[in-house]
């Protein structure tokens, strides 16, 4: 194998431990998995290797003994699949099992714990950076409340009660559905299933979310929005890509400015671009945006998760 050539990894065990690895190899250049074995054909790494087009299989010596892997972790437990698979693995290929495998797995899932909360730190940071347009928002719908409740005080002529609750129903019914978006952006994202997401419907999601960032700015929005842009992935999380690079646009945009979302449509692939007539990233600072906690911004106004959540999602 040459420095240039992936990896080749075959995973044997496909429980809570095999997912882990695959998640973790499935995004890191240089290696490859060739397969993954389970006898449980329901077992959670075998649906997750379906998702991402990794070929299954129940026959773990078979996969084993493929030609040209160079790394088998077994994942099982059982030290007498670990025995067999050292009798039948190609020449040339590690075998990872035991107690070093267990560790791995370890180390893998308290990765797995640490960007997740990074992620759920990263919603509630994106709704505070919100809060002014939130509570403008609320309070206006509350002030209009109160003020025909006052009216209604003494108010004899049905039409006109009829009219005021009329208006008091609807602003109350504004401002559920106000706390209805945020608390399900905000709400901690579960292992949730790769499924079709419509781009350009979630795209339009994410800027009613945004709009409480943009209470303070003059931005105009044009939209160019190809048809049927499907992709396979998890909706909450494109959802928080969006969130997070639309509302960098907003502020690099200052107090006014052009936002420009398109979805781009072709047979194999989908391009989204959200541009905007901000200052722009100097170069000098381009190989440092994806860091995490890395912020040009002023303290309190920006954590530097952003970017970097944004690329952990799009690398997964």
């Amino acid at each position: 194998m040459t420095s240039d050539q992936p990896i080749k990894i075959a995973i044997i065990g496909a429980g809570t431990g095999g997912s882990a690895l695959i998640d973790l190899f499935a995004s890191s250049p240089g290696m490859e998995i060739v397969g993954v074995a389970d006898k449980d054909q329901k077992a959670p790494g075998l649906q997750r290797a379906r998702e991402l087009n990794i070929p299954v299989t129940d026959h773990a010596l078979g996969l084993a003994s493929r030609k040209g892997t160079g790394l088998i972790i077994d994942v099982t437990g059982d030290p007498g699949i670990r025995e067999l698979i050292e009798q039948r693995k190609p020449p040339g290929s590690e075998v990872l099992g035991g107690t070093a495998a267990k560790l791995l797995w370890s180390l893998v899932q308290r990765e797995s714990q640490i960007q997740a909360q990074l992620l759920q730190a990263d919603k509630l940071a994106t709704i505070g950076t919100f809060s002014s347009g939130i509570a403008h928002d609320i309070n206006n719908r509350l002030y209009l409340i109160m003020s025909l409740a006052e009216n209604l005080s003494g108010e004899k002529n049905s039409k006109v009660i009829q009219e005021h609750s009329d208006e008091i129903l609807k602003a109350v019914t504004q401002i559920r559905t106000i706390v209805q978006e945020l608390t399900g952006y905000a709400r901690a994202s579960t292992a949730e299933s790769l499924e079709d997401v419509d781009l350009g419907r979630t795209l339009d999601e994410a800027l009613k979310l945004v709009k409480y960032a943009m209470a303070h700015h003059e931005v105009s929005v044009t939209k160019d929005h190809a048809e049927h842009a499907i992709v396979k992935a998890r909706p909450q999380e494109m959802l928080q890509i969006f969130v997070n690079l639309i509302t960098n646009s907003i502020q690099a945009m200052g107090e006014n400015g052009t936002l420009k979302l398109s979805v781009q449509n072709k047979e194999d692939a989908a391009t989204i671009m959200i541009s905007d007539t901000g200052c722009g990233i100097p170069s000098s600072l381009v190989d440092k945006i994806f860091e995490p906690f890395f912020t040009t911004k002023k303290p309190g106004k920006g954590t530097g998760l952003g970017l970097h959540i944004v690329k952990t999602i799009v690398k997964k």
